[in-house]
Order: structure tokens, then sequence, then C-alpha cells
């Protein structure tokens, strides 16, 4: 049995990929999110989501290092993993652009990476799914932000337990019960199937060493036996209900543009926070005069179905008035983003409480 909790219509299918024009980007594909929860497993996920649809490219730009305070969470997780696997053999599952496998790599951890979308040249990454197959073993599994794109998680996890033999885990997704508290709408994506609390990786497995949460709350983990994972939960799970008013920021920040024209707006992040807000603002009726993003990769780009242009830091600062209206998508670089602009706007950390 499954309950619903949330719908949302045309939504991109790969909200980080970005395009060479306005005209291809609000073209781009779009699909449906359908939310429910298992009442078994007391998992959550897009029941209609369909990984056919999916298509990683050269386009697609997810990359959040470029931010100090991201560099700052990086070296937080490193600190979990040194404590539980330091001079162990790692193999690091879904590695990406290995941004995180190379800093493993400088601080002397022996680690293979494994992508099939890795476009490195690392030897040490392997471009392929992990299976039996490969004849890979290592002391202890790294796999973060993997599970919320994988249709059957548990069962991927076991495919990982019994090619690996068992061993250690360190596993690292987005954290519903901090959206869910915050409100944040737009941090659901077509692309995480599955959105995870920290009591659901808990009931996976029988021997858990650490778990908690990183990144503000905004990210969960969980360090745990591979050997003791469990296919399904020992006992009864809580039905799970999303605020009444769940998307009703939405409203305020329409207001604040509409009622301010002359004195400008931007968001703030042009990765998967920042594509939902800019689209959900322009089907209310509005539009916010830049979306900002400090990764070079996406400036001057345009943002699926929305067809905004990504300007950077500075472009932006030179357009917009002194007093203009900014929707920081991430309140983690609130104060950073501050710093960068002289505090000359009037800045609205649209996951803080204050905003809801």
């Amino acid at each position: 049995m499954r309950h619903e909790l949330y719908r949302a219509t045309g939504l991109p299918v790969l909200q980080n990929r970005t395009f060479a024009d306005a005209e291809s980007a609000r073209a781009s594909a779009s699909a449906d999110m359908l939310l429910v929860q298992d009442e078994r497993s007391g998992l959550v996920f897009n029941a209609a989501f369909d990984a056919d649809k999916l298509s990683y490219d050269a386009d697609y730009q997810n990359e959040q290092a470029h931010s100090g305070q991201f560099q700052q969470h990086l070296s937080d997780v490193e600190g979990i993993i040194a404590k539980h696997f330091k001079g162990q053999e790692l193999i690091e599952v879904g590695c990406g652009k290995g941004y995180f496998l190379e800093l493993l790599k400088g601080l002397g951890y022996s680690i293979t990476g494994i992508d099939p979308a890795y476009e490195g040249e690392n030897p040490d990454v392997i471009k392929a799914p992990f299976t039996r197959g490969l004849g890979l073993s290592a002391d202890a599994i790294v796999l973060r932000h993997v599970l919320e794109h994988i249709e059957d998680p548990v069962s991927f996890l076991a495919v990982i337990a019994e090619a690996n033999q068992g061993g250690q885990i360190y596993i690292e997704v987005p954290c519903l019960d901090w959206i869910l508290e915050h409100k944040a709408w737009f941090d659901l994506f077509y692309e995480h199937v599955n959105y995870f609390r920290l009591d659901d990786l808990r009931r996976m497995f029988g021997t858990v060493h650490e778990a908690g949460h990183l990144f503000g709350g905004q990210y969960l983990y969980i360090v745990a036996d591979l050997s003791t994972l469990r296919l399904t939960p020992e006992q009864p799970v809580a039905r799970l209900a999303l605020p009444e008013d769940f998307s009703a920021s939405l409203d305020r920040a329409v207001q604040i543009i509409r009622s301010a024209p002359a004195q400008g707006s931007a968001i703030w992040g042009a990765s998967s926070k920042g594509v939902i807000y800019s689209l959900f603002l322009q089907r209310a009726g509005v539009a916010v005069d830049r979306v900002i993003d400090i990764n070079p990769a996406k400036q001057g780009r345009y943002l699926p179905l929305s067809g905004a242009r990504v300007s950077s830091p500075q472009e932006a600062m030179d357009a917009l008035p002194e007093g203009a209206h900014l929707f920081v998508m991430n309140s983690n670089y609130l104060e950073e983003i501050k710093r960068m602009t002289g505090g000359r706007y009037v800045y609205h950390a649209v996951d803080s409480a204050s905003f809801q």
C-alpha cells in the first residue's frame, strides 16, 4: 500500500542540464512527480518516475565545489571517513566528475572510483556501473548523493553488498525531514526518485556505527556494516504527512517581486533549487531579472523549461540596482553571498523559518 504526499507536473527531467540558448531550454524534457510513501518499508519516492527519461551528458552541471562553504562540507565528510576508514581500501560508487575522489587521493587515501558517466582521465576511475563482474572489492564503500537517484535503493545496496562481499559503507543523501521542516518545496526534483529520513537509513542496517546530519541539516549520513543490510524493516513504520502550507512561501516571493518592480530581483543559485524556484515563479506570472551562479560552466547558459539565463556574480552586480531583492536558494551560502555582494541588496533566504 502507498499513500500520496505531493504531486507536481512538468518538472525538468534533468534540472542540472544547461542549454546554449533559451529556445532549446524551454523545449527541454519534462515529467511529473507523484510523491508517495510505501506503508511497509516507510520509504518515500516518486511513483511516476521513469529512469529511461534520464540521459546524462557533458551539458549536465552539478558541481558545487566552487563554494568555500561546500568545500568545508567536504572536509567534514572526510573527517567522518577518516574516523572509520583511515588506512583502508575504498571504492567510491558514483564518483561523478571525481572531485571528492581527488580530494581523498590528495590526502593519501587508497581509493578507486566507479561511475559510467565519468569524463576525466584518472586511471583509478572505472567508467562502468558497479557489478560483481568487475571483480572489485574494498574494505569500505563511499556512496555520496547516489541513492536518491536509484529506483530500488534497497536492492541496489544488496547488489553492492554482494559484489563487495560485505564490508563497511558510508552513505550520504539529502534529508527529507529538513525539506519538510523548512518547507523547501523547491528541493523536490524529478531526478531524485527517493527522499530519505535518518530513520529510513537506520532501519536498513542491523549494525550502524554512526549516523547524523551534515551541511546545516540538509544532508544526512550513515556509516554501517553492509553485511547487516535488511531487505525489509523489522518494525511497523509511521505514516508521514507533509505540512499543510508546504508550498505557501511561493506566494510570498511573488508578492515581493510584484510590489517593487523598479528595485529588481534575482535568484542566487542556478542548481536544482534555483531551477525549480525560477520555473515556479514564472508559472505564477512573475520573473526575476537575473539568475546567478558562481559555477563558470553554468554562466551564459540557460535553465531547463524556464529558459532563464545564468549570470556570473559580477555581471549581475553590474546590472542590479542597490536594494534589489536577492532570493538566496540555500541559506548555507547566505553569509558568503553577502560578503561577495558587499551587503548592497535585500536578502531573502528562502529556506529559512523567517521566509515561511
